[in-house]
């Protein structure tokens, strides 16, 4: 799930993978429990059997299916932070694995499964060098989870297409990128554009050291499609979720005000051709 970090005027550069692997794990770590006691609810944490739900505009698999069935599929959730959706995957008979790369969202994890009759086994590591074989999963699944905090999003999406077997599924949820063109603000100063949607250039933070501390990672909508082609999958539909009427919670820059002019969200459906 997205972070809620405001976002102000660039300062920094390029980021490159090591820095924003290290910057974004120990920014995870240090936030996971007041991640948690913020939208632990939300996003099923605390609920028996975890929950499935693909971003602030509360859009459920459990109504949208875009994996299709899972039971008995052998599923990777790459960026799992605390697993909700993994032990909701897991609920329905699927045989899940759940990867981040903080040890603090793990742990909440580790905590949440008390709760569940199954258990997921968790891997500590990268997006972009997934510890697995060729073809080792049916399914692949990220709620913003581990793309927009890579250096290298083109790698990840070769290497999660190295471990899908053919015919399979990758179905992934960002920020939309029409997003980076607006301050991270939920109220009409979120409503103006200040940022050109073209600047390619990190977001990141800095301590007073210069230590990077957090960083996201920006592509357009072009680069997405080309970085899904490239990496041999094929884009079978794009989602954006609209804000429902019935949501009055704001959840960061995401908000019905923001939510009734424009998407928050896209949901990349891709697959790995069968020959």
């Amino acid at each position: 799930m997205p972070a809620d970090t405001p976002r102000p005027p660039r300062i920094l550069g390029e980021v490159d993978t090591p820095t924003s692997e290290r910057a974004n794990r120990s920014w995870w770590d240090d936030e996971a429990d007041e991640y948690h006691a913020e939208h632990g609810r939300f996003i099923g944490n605390q609920t028996p059997g975890g929950e499935f739900v693909w971003g602030p505009e509360r859009l459920r698999e459990s109504d949208v299916r875009l994996l299709g069935d899972v039971d008995g599929k052998d599923v990777l959730e790459v960026g799992c932070g605390s697993a909700p959706c993994a032990r909701w995957l897991a609920a329905r008979g699927a045989h899940v694995v759940g990867l981040d790369v903080s040890a603090g969202m793990l742990a909440h994890a580790v905590d949440a499964m008390k709760l569940d009759d199954r258990r997921v086994p968790l891997v500590q590591a990268g997006a972009e060098r997934l510890p697995f074989a060729d073809a080792s999963f049916d399914l692949a699944c990220s709620s913003f989870g581990a793309i927009p905090f890579v250096a290298d999003s083109a790698r990840a999406m070769r290497e999660v297409a190295r471990v899908l077997r053919p015919g399979g599924r990758w179905v992934f949820a960002t920020n939309h990128p029409m997003r980076w063109m607006f301050l991270d603000d939920p109220g009409p100063e979120g409503l103006v554009v200040r940022m050109s949607y073209f600047d390619r250039t990190p977001y990141s933070e800095a301590d007073d050291s210069g230590l990077v501390t957090y960083v996201e990672h920006h592509r357009t909508m072009g680069d997405r499609i080309r970085e899904i082609v490239a990496a041999g999958l094929i884009l079978d539909d794009v989602v954006e979720p609209e804000w429902p009427d019935d949501l009055d919670e704001e959840w960061g820059q995401w908000s019905p005000l923001r939510g009734s002019y424009f998407p928050g969200t896209a949901i990349f459906v891709t697959r790995k051709p069968l020959g």
